[in-house]
């Protein structure tokens, strides 16, 4: 095996280590024990409550950001939980409401933190509690998706959303086989659709495996939004995938009002400010809360220079 393969293989290995590690409670415990954990989460993490996502959405939006904001949590099996996670959600937009942001600022929900694996009905009337004060404080809800045995759930209460709130948007994950299918379902006129490449460890049977691969998925799937009559929100830090929207925006005839970039908090900060100083929409996603472990890990699981990042601020300490 050349250098250049073992260096990609070992990438991967480490990525799916850390994703495996994401849902170990015993690693939650450990991890989250650490002294100096709570230095670097910061960096991905605007804070634990309303007032600091409101901090964050303040000083993004002077910078000419948009925002999206994520109160971290996932996997609720007990319904006392997820009716605090949606009491979190109508707080903070409570909140965004006289700042008069609209669009520029909005919620991103994950269905398990509200219900999912209560049952569909539970998740759907949290779900349209969140949509509904989103609509009084004049933006939206985005959906996040999340391991592939929820996907068929999410679209379904996507759909019964968007009956009486039209501009919910959903995440769709290129990895998966099947979401070159859901995309050509997906990119229609008013959908809002953010293209992520996936942040789950998911088998063989339903997600390409090599880094390549899902690359190469990006792509066909970006093509399929690109040349649809939605609203494509293109969620990536490359920019090698920067460029090529940028390609099939010009091919597409698309004005830069009619799609936008998403990045993560944290990440990248530069590349968020340059695209925005050239005139593109860009939207930060802001994630904020206690419950910030299975996220945190995730971000480590993409990028080895943010395993880099923490290991160089545990030595520090």
């Amino acid at each position: 095996m050349e250098a250049t393969e073992l260096r990609i293989y070992g990438v991967n290995m480490l990525g799916s280590v850390l994703l495996a590690v994401s849902r170990s409670p015993l690693a939650r415990r450990a991890v989250s024990g650490f002294p100096v954990t709570r230095h670097v989460v910061d960096r991905f993490v605007a804070g634990e409550d309303a007032g600091d996502a409101m901090s964050a959405v303040q000083r993004l939006t002077d910078a000419r950001l948009s925002v999206t904001l994520d109160h971290l949590g996932e996997e609720t099996k007990d319904a006392r939980a997820a009716a605090d996670t949606v009491k979190a959600y109508v707080a903070v937009l409570d909140a965004l409401r006289p700042l008069g942001l609209g669009g520029r600022a909005e919620v991103s929900v994950k269905l398990s933190a509200v219900g999912q694996v209560l049952g569909h009905g539970i998740a759907l009337d949290h779900a349209r509690e969140i949509c509904a004060a989103a609509r009084d404080a004049g933006t939206t809800v985005t959906l996040d998706m999340e391991d592939h045995t929820t996907v068929d759930s999410t679209l379904s209460i996507l759909r019964a959303l968007r009956e009486e709130f039209p501009a919910t948007g959903v995440a769709v994950q290129a990895y998966l086989l099947r979401s070159e299918a859901d995309l050509r379902d997906l990119s229609h006129e008013g959908s809002r659709v953010r293209l992520v490449k996936g942040a789950y460890a998911e088998p063989a049977s339903v997600a390409h495996q090599r880094r390549n691969d899902v690359d190469k998925a990006y792509v066909r799937c970006l093509r399929i939004l690109m040349e649809g009559k939605g609203y494509p929100m293109v969620a990536t830090h490359d920019d090698r995938l920067i460029s090529i929207t940028e390609l099939l925006a010009d091919r597409t005839g698309r004005d830069r009002d009619t799609f936008e970039y998403q990045m993560l908090y944290g990440i990248r900060t530069d590349k968020q400010e340059a695209l925005a100083r050239a005139g593109s929409t860009v939207r930060v996603y802001v994630p904020y809360g206690d419950d910030w472990y299975g996220y945190f890990m995730r971000r480590l699981a993409e990028r080895p220079a943010n395993v880099a990042f923490f290991l160089r601020s545990l030595r520090s300490k």
